[in-house]
């Protein structure tokens, strides 16, 4: 698919991954409507979420590079706002031919302490927000002749490992839900792929992971993202938000790709 003057949304855009799908989006030459909660604060998390000051500032980066875009407030989790984020991206962009299901969240925890409420959570967004915002642009997208759906997964969807038990599910689960929105919607021509990011230091890290694998590899929680990368990719180095927008863009302009899950990890995860 020639991707300038396309329209796509992606979620969760407002930094990190998010930010840097959207900016190679945009120098492919695609139009993008950035959609993020805009809330820091969220009771069931251990780390603050993109204020809204973030996803403006994005906004501002991806129209540098010469296409629109637009910032959209809405909460994945709910299927009105999925419904009015479809709405308003077409209204803005004139169209819908790319959805990135970029927004998720993260807790770790030993599956016999970890509250109830907090893997509702997880489910909620890393899952049943991939659902309602492909059920919400898969009309538009269709009245294009076709497009793209890429999910974003996780290393975490291919290979479980304990403490993190929530997380992979719901990473699995949006592996899954990728492989069967691809059978459903390939005779519309639209391709549903993921993209699975290894290892980048985000705020999931360096919030959230970071102190719970130090110990383990008996380093500082500064020293541990580099010992951990060092330790498991092929590369020994990081991945980036950099990384991760170029497979996307790749999944985009792929015209006979659909249903995969492509690993983005330095060789970290090789299933």
């Amino acid at each position: 698919m020639e991707l300038k003057g396309k329209c796509a949304i992606v979620t969760g855009a407002a930094r990190g991954i998010g930010r840097g799908i959207s900016l190679k989006l945009a120098e492919a030459g695609v139009n993008v409507a950035l959609v993020d909660l805009g809330s820091p604060a969220d009771p069931t998390l251990t780390y603050d979420l993109a204020a809204q000051t973030e996803l403006n500032r994005t906004v501002e980066e991806v129209k540098s590079r010469g296409v629109r875009a637009s910032a959209i407030l809405a909460d994945v989790t709910k299927w009105a706002d999925c419904q009015r984020m479809a709405k308003e991206a077409e209204a803005a962009l004139g169209a819908i031919d790319i959805l990135c299901n970029n927004a998720g969240i993260i807790a770790v925890g030993p599956v016999e302490s970890f509250a109830e409420e907090t893997w509702n959570r997880l489910m909620d967004v890393n899952v049943k927000g991939v659902f309602l915002c492909s059920k919400a642009c898969i009309p538009a997208i269709r009245k294009r002749g076709g497009g793209s759906i890429v999910n974003t997964a996780s290393v975490a969807g291919k290979t479980g490992h304990g403490n993190v038990s929530a997380y992979c599910t719901s990473k699995f689960a949006v592996v899954g839900f990728t492989q069967s929105l691809a059978e459903e919607l390939g005779p519309d021509n639209i391709r549903v792929n993921a993209v699975c990011p290894g290892f980048l230091h985000t705020a999931m890290w360096s919030d959230v992971l970071d102190p719970v694998v130090a110990p383990g590899l008996g380093v500082n929680r500064e020293a541990a993202f580099d010992e951990y990368v060092a330790r498991n990719t092929f590369l020994r180095r990081a991945q980036t938000p950099d990384d991760i927008g170029d497979a996307v863009v790749y999944l985009c302009r792929a015209d006979n790709i659909t249903g995969v899950a492509l690993n983005v990890a330095g060789g970290a995860e090789m299933h």
